[in-house]
């Protein structure tokens, strides 16, 4: 997928009607700091696209964007910011509950963690969470710039094994230096959109005797 446009839409503290409604949707989801507002930027290639913060719990709202007038990009509040007062963490999840369970045009859902470190409770509990309303999802690992492809290969087997997937179903990234970009905005377009045709018409192959 090539990102030609790509705008902001709206902020919302609930879930509910926006302007343009109607379109595929894809969100991204993390615990606060993970780096979901500098992907969008990275993959838009629009620095000032989506507001960024050294600060975690900077994403406090539902926020969509428009690409290429042919889906919606929604980043939602981070989670398990342990400085938050239990309010706001209340708060939080609510929108993101909301948002999970009320959007009738969501087809997939990028889980974000860390690479540098072992899932959090929180992220498990998403994972499971994903799994028990049968919402497709796929773990993307960010922040890969900062570890060394030794490291990359130690930390992805405690990334599979804390949530339950398998190594080829993980994409590194990084909004850095740009390490899985295209992967995942071909993933993006896969799971919005289906196969490309030369995919869907592509022969089986055959089996072999006993298969």
């Amino acid at each position: 997928m090539i990102i030609k446009k790509a705008r902001f839409v709206c902020s919302m503290s609930a879930f509910g009607e926006f302007p343009g409604q109607g379109l595929p949707e894809a969100a991204m989801v993390g615990k606060s700091n993970v780096g979901k507002s500098s992907l969008i930027n990275s993959l838009t290639r629009n620095g000032r696209l989506a507001h960024t913060s050294s600060e975690p719990g900077k994403t406090r709202l539902v926020n969509l964007y428009e690409i290429n007038e042919a889906f919606f990009l929604v980043d939602l509040p981070g989670y398990g910011f342990a400085k938050a007062p239990k309010q706001e963490k209340e708060k939080w999840a609510a929108m993101i509950e909301g948002y999970l369970t009320g959007s009738k045009h969501l087809r997939h859902v990028f889980q974000l963690v860390d690479l540098r470190h072992a899932p959090t409770g929180d992220d498990a509990m998403m994972v499971r969470y994903l799994r028990h309303y049968d919402i497709p999802f796929t773990v993307v690992a960010t922040k890969a710039d900062k570890l060394s492809k030794a490291q990359r290969g130690q930390n992805i087997p405690v990334i599979c094994r804390t949530l339950e997937v398998q190594p080829w179903e993980v994409l590194t990234c990084s909004s850095r230096d740009g390490t899985g970009r295209e992967q995942l905005l071909d993933r993006m377009e896969r799971e919005l959109f289906g196969p490309p045709p030369e995919a869907q018409d592509a022969p089986a192959q055959p089996q072999a005797p006993g298969e």
